[in-house]
Parts: C-alpha cells; sequence; structure tokens
C-alpha cells in the first residue's frame, strides 16, 4: 500500500498514537495533536479553533460534527467572511467560457466533414455562435445549486456561490442569479463594477438573488 505523504507525515510525528489528531489554538498558539477524549479536558468553547488532517484550515469547534456530539454544542451558522475578489469571478467566467468554447470548436470541426463549402463552413461557425452564452447561462443555474456550489472556473479558484448565511442556493433562486446577469450588463457592465463598491463584492445579480460568492479563505 502506498500512502500519501501528508498521512506518512503525520504518522511520522505520531507513530505511538496516529489517533492524535486534533490540534488545538490555546491562547493565540496551536497545541497537541490529542486524540478525541483529550478534548474534553480542554475548556473548549463553540468558537475554540480546531484542525484535523483533512481540513485546509482551522474551523470553529462547533463547525466539526464530533465535537458538537462529544462536547454538546450546537451548529452556529455564522456569516462568511471571505468574499471572492472581482478578478477572480472574472477569470472562473473565461475558463467556463473557454470549455465550452472547446466543445463547441470540436463539434463544429467534425460538421465540416458534411459540409465542403467555405461560406458555408464559416456559417456553420458563427451561426450557432450565441448558444455558447445559453449554454453557459444553463450550466451556471445547476453547477452553482449543486452540492458543489460552483462552476469548473470556480472551483479552479475555490470559490463558490451561497446564500446570505454561507449555505447552498436553490435552483430557483439560481436561476434568478443568472437569468438576472443581464442587470449587470446593463448599462455598460456597471452591475458588474458596483462589486468594487459593496463590501461584500456582491454584483446586481448577486443582490437580486440575495446571494455571494466567497472563498473559505484570504488567498
Amino acid at each position: 500500500m502506498v500512502w500519501p505523504l501528508k498521512t506518512l507525515i503525520l504518522k511520522s510525528q505520531n507513530p505511538m498514537n496516529p489517533d492524535k489528531e486534533y490540534t488545538v489554538v490555546i491562547s493565540g498558539k496551536p497545541h497537541g495533536p490529542y486524540v478525541l477524549s483529550e478534548l474534553e479536558g480542554l475548556n473548549i468553547t463553540p468558537n475554540t479553533f480546531i484542525r484535523k488532517p483533512g481540513m485546509d484550515d482551522y474551523k470553529e469547534a462547533h463547525a466539526i460534527p464530533e465535537l458538537r456530539e462529544l462536547l454538546g454544542f450546537k451548529y452556529q451558522k455564522t456569516a462568511p467572511q471571505y468574499f471572492a475578489a472581482f478578478d477572480q469571478r472574472l477569470l472562473a467566467s473565461v475558463i467556463d467560457h473557454f470549455i465550452i468554447f472547446g466543445f463547441y470548436t470540436i463539434i463544429i470541426l467534425t460538421s465540416y466533414i458534411f459540409i465542403q463549402g467555405k461560406d458555408e463552413r464559416i456559417m456553420a461557425f458563427l451561426a450557432p455562435f450565441p448558444i455558447i452564452f445559453i449554454i453557459k447561462l444553463m450550466y451556471g443555474v445547476f453547477a452553482e445549486s449543486s452540492l458543489k456550489q460552483a462552476t469548473i472556473g470556480k472551483r479552479m479558484l475555490n470559490i463558490k456561490v451561497t446564500d446570505l448565511e454561507g449555505s447552498k442556493i436553490t435552483t430557483g433562486r439560481s436561476m434568478a442569479r443568472n437569468f438576472s446577469k443581464i442587470l449587470s450588463v446593463i448599462p455598460v457592465f456597471f452591475g458588474y463594477l458596483y462589486c468594487f463598491l459593496n463590501k461584500k463584492n456582491q454584483c446586481w445579480h448577486d443582490i437580486t438573488a440575495d446571494t455571494l460568492v466567497i472563498k473559505d479563505r484570504l488567498i
């Protein structure tokens, strides 16, 4: 069996007890690791920051299911704190359009097997071109309301779409958000540029649908 590098490092740090996996921030400094049962005697509060293998960053104790069960905490929803910047959102959109355009080009070039004339080939490429934007719109609706909460472009940049509390949005709200993008385009894309004036980096279509585009942490 080939162990992942991260697992090997953790095992090398704790060769006698691989279950010691919880690192706890106490007085601003990380302590541990501890086994789960040891956490009961550490005076952990719901807002204590804890990390275990597989987590990208520390989380508050109330956000970790086994700690809620062990320590009797209730899950407390906290509003998102980190919001995707305009350049991240723009790059994610460019990536999505590039991927869709790639598939579009492959399909059109394949159709050239049956289309011989030069003018006909040009028309075959240009006539269905608006379909790219329609596909991107519909893809956004279902991708952003899925469990991943993001299109491929957004996932590559580690950003996602949520409601105002950071939860997954419904397909209906995702549809309202994506179809409202016309408000952000007219006039002169000001609805997109409005995110520079908004503390949560919301564009007009985000405000219309009560949504946010967030990232897990500062990048």
